[in-house]
């Protein structure tokens, strides 16, 4: 315990800020990240192998929902493997930072990885609706069964362009000066950001065995992504119009 709880330590002290970030990410997410980040760090694990680990766990499961066909085990095992992708997610950056700061190739393959995880898990949930309509309560080959092909896509389309903006906005913002303090995070905000977060998400994976719930249930999220898309686009536009290049 003794190199596992100093660098446990050391991750409390070095957590990014919480401003923009929701309950789950910031109670759940980040804090078993930080175990696996120490654990990791006792391993002689480099930032680069835990993220190769989350997109092990991640592709594991999107690779499921496409190929098995659904059932209550399968959800389970499903969200199971994205839960533990995401945390290792979280855990790479804390593990580069408690090994004095990370690499610009590494940031790259973070995102990579993170939109590749995006596209493919929509687009496997497509090719399941597809694969096995009855099971989803989309079956009977009439237009109202074909339109719901759509959903993915859209969802997919959301998704992609809510995480390039947000990740294009940072960049394009002005950094902050060194030594200014951060902003308080915002209970209301974390609490309101609950629907479009990523691990928030994934529960919707425990409804596969339910067939049309699961679909009625991430069609519902789709939808509030869709929303939150245009709130995200209308303010990075806004804040980005005050900065000159």
């Amino acid at each position: 315990m003794g190199r596992f709880g100093t660098a446990l330590r050391e991750l409390r002290g070095a957590q990014k800020s919480a401003k923009g970030v929701s309950l789950y990410s910031r109670f759940v997410n980040r804090p078993v990240g930080r175990y696996l980040a120490a654990g990791s760090y006792v391993l002689g694990l480099t930032p680069n192998q835990v993220t190769l680990i989350s997109a092990a766990f991640s592709f594991a499961a999107v690779a499921a929902v496409a190929l098995a066909a659904p059932s209550w085990g399968l959800g389970v095992a499903v969200w199971a493997a994205l839960a533990v992708g995401f945390a290792f997610d979280s855990a790479d950056g804390q593990l580069a930072r408690l090994r004095g700061g990370g690499s610009a190739a590494g940031e790259w393959l973070d995102h990579v990885v993170d939109a590749a995880k995006l596209t493919a898990l929509h687009a496997c949930v497509l090719i399941a609706f597809h694969r096995f309509p009855e099971a989803y309560g989309i079956g009977g080959g009439g237009t109202g069964s074909d339109a719901w092909l759509l959903v993915p896509l859209g969802f997919q389309f959301a998704a992609v362009v809510t995480f390039f903006g947000g990740l294009l906005t940072e960049k394009l913002k002005p950094k902050a000066a060194p030594g200014s303090p951060a902003a308080a995070p915002s209970t209301l905000r974390a609490v309101a950001l609950l629907p479009v977060d990523y691990g928030v998400f994934c529960l919707v994976f425990l409804l596969l065995g339910g067939g049309a719930p699961f679909r009625w249930a991430y069609a519902g999220l789709g939808a509030v992504a869709a929303l939150f898309l245009l709130a995200f686009l209308a303010k990075w536009f806004r804040e980005l119009s005050a900065v000159r290049r």
